[in-house]
């Protein structure tokens, strides 16, 4: 296959497939919400909160060095692979073990404890596959990856709805989750082996080394957990159930959207590793590049959220959760905060300075987890929204500087105001237009942005293709 055409087919199928993931996680979250109603889809995102401690726990940054190592010139692939996989590994049989003895003797009801230690049984094969990421990484085959995804989102899907319609208990709807990332497993292992051979290897002196490196990557992921959930924590034990559920609905649409900037940052991660020491020029030209098409992305998503929060609101939850429409317009600009954090965090590690990483994470835990202990109280998920929005904003500023530090790098704000113009359009449109059906705003709004964004020559479709080019990694494979 050519090249253009390979890069083509991998674009389409990758971003196709996350959409339709995206797409059926959704749905599964309109099942699961009005099956369940606001107490349960609480108990729901509390069980997936656990999902996240413990996870943070046992990833010890392994993803993000095993993207970083096989990318380097000269790497061997089979090495790093096979030792990263047996430590990821170990680390996730450890959690699994530890896990269910912390949560039994926490004081919340039986079902919760059990969909605890089902939901930490999942991640001993979500974990895995992760590492194998950045092999589909390197080789910018991550159209693989999002088709294992999507097939096990499939099953997922499925199961929930015949746990609805067999009005089948609260355990079946979690173990939904542990059949899904199974099935992923199995897909992008066997896939995995077309590019190298994993298997289980002991190369203590190389695990040395690479524990050095993950140890303040793994500490920041906990600590950046500690601040993304710990709101969800608060409030199911200071307020009740049903006002989880509710902040709940509508952290899990906005949740789902943040595929679009850890996938672009995947794709581009091998190219940056390659670049930043070897070539700043190329370095400096893909970081534009990404930060410009994460700008394209991140005004529609706030501009429609502000405008169709309620439509969207009542598509997935139903009357119920009436209420969460407000708080979705609140979180949007926490992920939009999301995007260009994944931005500065990726050019960190490709860096080596996770652990700048370590203490900005640090900083953003203590700072988020003290306005939601002031705030939630009184204000309850509205405070638990807008502390969201104050601490990914706070670690946007941070790792900007970090960046501007260290690593003598500024993003271009070049077509940055055409961008800006094109949402503004768009919004207009909204407002003119915003009594009328919610799909046609969703679908002509979207249209409008487009429309203007080429008026206005926003991107190029030359700048979109180059940031995924084979061709970039190809030229640094032949660098003396």
């Amino acid at each position: 296959m050519a090249v253009a055409k390979k890069i083509a087919y991998n674009v389409v199928v990758s971003t196709a497939s996350k959409i339709l993931s995206t797409v059926l996680a959704l749905v599964a979250i309109s099942f699961i919400t009005r099956y369940l109603g606001t107490n349960g889809f609480g108990d729901y995102a509390f069980v997936l909160t656990f999902l996240s401690f413990f996870a943070a726990a046992a990833d010890l940054g392994l993803y993000y060095i095993a993207t970083r190592e096989i990318s380097r010139q000269g790497a061997d692939e089979e090495k790093i692979i096979g030792n990263i996989f047996t430590l990821r590994m170990f680390s996730a049989l450890a959690t699994l073990v530890v896990s269910p003895l912390i949560v039994w003797f926490l004081p919340y009801p039986f079902e919760v404890k059990e969909g605890i230690v089902i939901v930490v049984a999942s991640f001993l094969f979500s974990s895995s596959y992760q590492v194998l990421n950045g092999v589909f990484q390197k080789n910018l085959a991550m159209d693989k990856v999002a088709v294992g995804e999507f097939v096990g989102k499939v099953v997922q899907v499925l199961i929930v709805i015949g746990a609805v319609h067999y009005k089948l208990s609260f355990s079946w709807i979690i173990s939904s989750i542990l059949i899904n990332m199974i099935v992923s497993f199995l897909i992008v292992y066997v896939w995995a082996q077309q590019y190298t051979r994993i298997r289980l290897r002991f190369d203590w002196e190389y695990w040395k080394f690479v524990m050095r490196d993950s140890v303040p990557m793994g500490i920041a992921s906990i600590v950046s957990i500690i601040y993304f959930k710990a709101d969800t924590l608060i409030l199911y034990n200071i307020k009740t159930s049903s006002e989880v559920g509710i902040y709940g609905a509508a952290y899990k649409v906005l949740e789902n959207i943040t595929f679009f900037p850890a996938m672009i940052a995947g794709l581009v991660m091998p190219i940056m590793a390659h670049s930043i020491f070897s070539d700043k020029k190329k370095f400096v030209d893909i970081s534009n590049k990404t930060f410009r098409v994460f700008m394209i992305l991140v005004v529609p998503l706030v501009v429609g959220t502000l405008f169709l929060a309620d439509g969207v609101i009542r598509i997935i939850g139903g009357a119920g959760f009436a209420a969460a429409g407000d708080v979705l317009r609140v979180l949007v600009f926490a992920i939009a905060f999301i995007f260009f954090g994944q931005f500065f965090n990726t050019i960190l590690v490709v860096g080596n300075m996770q652990k700048r990483l370590m203490w900005i994470s640090a900083i953003a835990a203590i700072f988020n987890v003290g306005l939601n202990l002031i705030f939630i109280p009184a204000y309850s998920y509205t405070a638990a929204a807008w502390t969201s929005v104050a601490t990914e904003l706070l670690v946007v500023i941070l790792t900007y500087w970090s960046v501007a530090k260290n690593l003598d790098y500024l993003p271009s704000y070049r077509k940055s105001f055409r961008i800006l113009a094109a949402g503004a359009f768009m919004a207009f449109f909204l407002y003119i237009f915003k009594g009328a059906n919610f799909f046609f705003l969703a679908i002509s709004s979207a249209a409008i942005y487009l429309i203007f964004l080429w008026i206005f020559d926003a991107i190029e479709s030359e700048e979109i293709a180059s940031l995924i080019s084979k061709k970039g990694i190809q030229e640094y494979e032949e660098l003396p």
